[in-house]
Formats: structure tokens, C-alpha cells, sequence
């Protein structure tokens, strides 16, 4: 039988309440423990894929096809687990399966309300993951925080099911922020009241994490716990990190809150072995040398938009190679305006171009693939950042003004890129490829050397693809294909055949790569940076 830990948080939010989730999750790992992770969401769309990332962050795609939070990439990067649409749970996916019941009959007349109803469901999907995985713990976290009116459903379920296991078997890990003021006074009145808040809904936190710019000290620890009611030894700081996320488990480990997690749940026998992480921790605060990548990407872009891609570019960096990989953001929109883009891209060593959707900074897109091409710069283009290498050869080697996507222009002589189904003469709507599938990967091409291997498995989310009767036309002008999908042999993957490293993937690699276990595409992508820097 699983064992679970309920993750709340209180205050505000961006606290860092999922990498905090996902470092306990691997702690416990560390001990040798099965864990099962799950987010629970209460925002009403049954998925995120329809969400902007400049509010949720990046959408992150399982195995399964689920358009999930971008938390269930953290809990990948972190684990060993493999998520799918499951360990996702919105308040939405809970009231479509709750009313889709309701039509069919199953609560024999009674009136559905959010008592026990609503509740029920959440509970339900909660221990199914314990029961389908086997896992030793599932830790569950519950978006938002305590105090916000659409949590309360989901607050009320932790409530339940929390009393429902019995002492022993479930914990909550409260986590909270203790600011600093001027002149440098940490103050715990906000902690104070979010626990009160929590108390309100009748849970008492047994762990309690306080986000802060430094360590909390004995006095204040005290202080902590005897207004919240929990012991001392069960508060814990998490503080501000030096340079990458990738700290906190090592952090958390300090303290000791893995030792307390396996103490309440009765796994004292358990002991962490972190020299995974010591390892790694290492090799980043230890870097051999320096290489810049520039990101171009829409305006203003926040770092979660792209946030697997940045990472899976450091886990490269650090774990294969030993260097430091600094990020340059470029806005797509600025360089639309530029005459000449050169500045931008002063003393890069590699240009990569994530997966995009929309017109808005085409044009400065379509400039920075030219210039890539054009200056021999190590180039990787992920999903339109492939595409753009199709509609940049059309436009410039081979004089096709009007070459287009058809996602951007619907009526063009040249449409390149467009849906299967236009490509088919069909009028039927495009539909989004989700989920992992086989690409097949033609011998002798820089990608069969990367991968080794004639068939692979790669998680996609795309809708457009490019048409292949221009597939001569593009091989006269050294942009070949390097791989097609197993299914329904679209193109998967473009290569620059005169060029040192210019690769795009209709896929999304970023979606596999892990700390410990860099993506061999990033890898090979690293590489070519460092022999361009050289």
C-alpha cells in the first residue's frame, strides 16, 4: 500500500513549490523508494494546452499525448518517473468526469454536488496512481494556495483523504514565504497566517518549508513552531539558490528533511545516498569553460516558455562536457527591425530556435536561420524552428518570395509547410500530433551518427509539416531530409549538407532529457558549439 505526501503552499505564489515537490520526490528516490508524483491543477481547463506559457509556462508532453502543466517536467527532470496524463489532475478533467457520470446515471438520482462528488473524484484519481504505479510514495501537489477559492475543492479532498489514511501514511508539507523587509529583518507574521489558513480547512501541516533569501535561524525556527503548532525539527528553510535548481535536494538534504519525510512515514530504515547529485553539483560549480547559445524566441519570453529546452541544454553541457552554457535570450520581433542582425549574435558559439506557434516574429526568425546557415554557426531548430529551414531555402536559394506556411499564409504559390490534410486535398481540420512515436532516420546522415540507430523513439506536438513534393527542390540546395516519421513518412528532421551542424526536429527532444542523462541531440549540439568556439 502507498503511502502519500500532500504539498501545499500558502502566501503567494511562485514560491517554487514544484521543484521543491520534485527534490523531495528525488530524495526519496536516493533512498531507494519507489515514488509516484501528481499535480493537482484548479484551473478549469481539462488540459494546459491550451494556456498561454507567459501564464503557466511551457506545456509539457508525456508519452501518452497529455498537454500537461509545466511541473510534470520538473518532477521528470528531477526522477526517474516516467509521467503521463494521469499525474496530472485539473479541476476540470474532475467535474468533465463527474458530469459525464452524471448524464450516464451513476449516482442513482442523488443530487451531484461538490460533497462528496467532486471530492470523490479527486480522491479516486489520487490513490489510482498509487495503485497502478506500486509506488512506495506518491507525493501530490495541490496548485495554488491555501486561501484562493478555486483551491477549496481540492483543499477539501486533501482534508479527507488525509484522515481517511490515518497518521502514519499521509503527511502535508506546507510551504510558505518568510520576506525580508528593510534593513534585512525576516519577518514570520505571513507564515503565521497561512498556516492559520490552512488550519481553517482542518489540515495541520506536519513538515513546513519557509521560502527565503537565507537560512532561518534556531530563534526563529522556534518562533515558527510555536505558532504553527508543528515541532521545530519539522521547519525547514528553502532558501534562494546560487545558480541552478539542481541545488535543492542537495539543500534539503543538509537539513535533514528527507531524514523527517522517512521518519513520519515509517521508512526509517531508509537512508539517502545523494552522490548522484554531489556529482553533478560538482561538474556545475566547476565549469572547464564558457560557451554562450542564443535563444531566439517570441518577445519578451520568459523562461519557463522555453524551459525544457534551457535545461536539457545544460544538462549537456554540464554532464558531457564540464562547461557552463549561458543562455542569450534574443527577441524574434526586435531583429525584425534590424537592417543588419550581426550584433545580436556577437561572440555566440551556437543558435537554437524552439517550438513557436503564430506570425508574431517570423521575419526575425526566418533572418536568424539565414544566418546560421550563412555564417556556419551550429544551429538546432525544434518543431517551426525545422520548418523555417524549409521556407528560408525556398525564399533565398531558391527565389520563392512567397514560400510560407501555410499556419501563417493560407493562399501562397509555394506553401512548404502546411497541414497533411491540404497536402492530401482534404478540407478536414488539422489535428495535432501528440505523443511519442518512431522517426526513422536515414543512413548516413549527421543524425544517424548522433543516434546510432536506424529507428527512434521521440515525443512530438506539432500540426504542420512540410509538404514533400518540394523535397527536390530543397535537396538541389543542400537542405536534405534526415528522418521520416515510421507512421505516415512526414518529414521529421532537416540537415544543411555543406554546414558544420544545422540540424531541425519536428520533434521535441527536450521532453526526454534529464540532469544525469543528457539527450544525445543536445549532446551533439553542445559539442558543435565547443569545436565552433574553438
Amino acid at each position: 500500500m502507498s503511502k502519500y505526501i500532500l504539498v501545499t503552499s500558502g502566501v503567494c505564489s511562485s514560491l517554487g513549490k514544484g521543484v521543491a515537490t520534485a527534490s523531495i520526490g528525488s530524495l526519496l528516490e536516493c533512498s531507494g523508494l519507489k515514488v509516484a508524483m501528481v499535480k493537482c491543477d484548479p484551473y478549469i481547463n481539462i488540459d494546459a494546452g491550451t494556456i498561454s506559457p507567459y501564464q503557466q509556462g511551457e506545456v509539457y508532453v508525456t508519452d501518452d499525448g497529455a498537454e500537461t502543466d509545466s511541473d510534470l517536467g520538473t518532477y521528470s527532470r528531477f526522477t526517474n518517473i516516467n509521467v503521463n496524463n494521469d499525474n496530472c489532475v485539473t479541476i476540470g478533467k474532475v467535474y468533465e468526469a463527474v458530469i459525464r457520470n452524471e448524464r450516464a446515471g451513476r449516482y442513482n438520482g442523488r443530487t451531484v454536488q461538490v460533497i462528496p462528488h467532486i471530492t470523490d473524484e479527486i480522491k479516486r484519481r489520487i490513490m489510482s496512481i498509487g495503485a497502478k504505479t506500486g509506488a512506495d510514495v506518491v507525493i501530490v501537489e495541490i496548485g495554488g494556495t491555501v486561501g484562493d477559492i478555486e483551491s477549496i475543492p481540492f483543499l477539501e479532498a486533501v482534508r479527507q483523504f488525509s484522515h481517511e489514511q490515518g497518521k502514519g501514511n499521509c503527511i502535508n508539507v506546507h510551504l510558505t514565504l518568510v520576506p525580508t523587509i528593510i534593513g534585512g529583518e525576516l519577518k514570520t507574521k505571513p507564515t503565521q497566517h497561512s498556516v492559520k489558513q490552512l488550519q481553517e480547512t482542518g489540515i495541520q501541516p506536519d513538515i513546513l518549508l519557509c521560502r527565503c533569501e537565507r537560512k532561518i535561524e534556531e530563534d526563529m525556527r522556534k518562533k515558527i513552531a510555536l505558532f504553527c503548532n508543528v515541532s521545530a525539527k519539522a521547519v525547514f528553510t528553502s532558501t534562494d539558490i546560487d545558480k541552478s535548481i539542481y541545488e535543492l535536494p542537495l539543500l534539503f538534504h543538509e537539513q535533514g528533511i528527507d531524514k523527517a519525510i522517512l521518519e513520519k512515514l515509517g521508512f526509517d530504515n531508509k537512508k539517502p545516498n545523494i552522490k548522484i547529485w554531489t556529482d553533478f553539483l560538482n561538474k556545475l560549480q566547476n565549469p572547464s569553460k564558457k560557451i554562450t547559445i542564443a535563444m531566439v524566441g517570441k518577445k519578451d519570453y520568459l523562461d519557463n516558455c522555453y524551459k525544457s529546452v534551457q535545461e536539457s541544454l545544460h544538462h549537456a553541457a554540464i554532464t558531457t562536457y564540464g562547461v557552463a552554457a549561458e543562455i542569450r535570450k534574443i527577441d524574434a520581433e526586435t531583429l525584425e527591425s534590424c537592417l543588419d542582425i550581426t550584433p545580436y549574435f556577437a561572440a555566440v558559439d551556437a543558435i537554437v530556435i524552439p517550438g513557436n506557434y503564430g506570425q508574431r516574429g517570423f521575419l526575425g526568425l526566418l533572418s536568424t536561420v539565414r544566418y546560421a546557415r550563412e555564417h556556419s554557426i551550429p544551429y538546432l531548430g525544434i518543431d517551426l524552428g525545422m520548418q523555417l529551414m524549409a521556407i528560408e531555402t525556398a525564399r533565398t536559394l531558391l527565389g520563392w518570395a512567397d514560400a510560407d506556411s501555410t499556419e501563417f499564409m493560407q493562399h501562397c504559390e509555394h506553401p512548404v509547410i502546411s497541414l497533411p490534410e491540404e497536402q492530401s486535398g482534404s478540407v478536414a481540420a488539422g489535428v495535432v500530433k501528440l505523443g511519442i512515436s518512431s522517426v526513422s532516420i536515414a543512413k548516413g546522415s549527421k543524425l544517424h551518427d548522433i543516434y546510432k540507430a536506424d529507428v527512434i523513439q521521440e515525443r512530438h506536438r506539432s500540426k504542420y509539416t512540410f509538404d514533400r513534393r518540394y523535397s527536390d527542390d530543397m535537396a538541389k540546395k543542400n537542405l536534405i531530409i534526415a528522418a521520416t516519421a515510421a507512421d505516415d513518412n512526414q518529414t521529421e528532421a532537416f540537415e544543411w549538407k555543406d554546414h558544420p551542424w544545422g540540424i531541425g526536429v519536428q520533434f521535441h527532444p527536450e521532453f526526454i532529457s534529464r540532469p544525469t542523462k543528457p539527450h544525445p541531440l543536445f549532446n551533439s549540439f553542445i559539442g558543435a558549439a565547443l569545436n565552433y568556439k574553438k
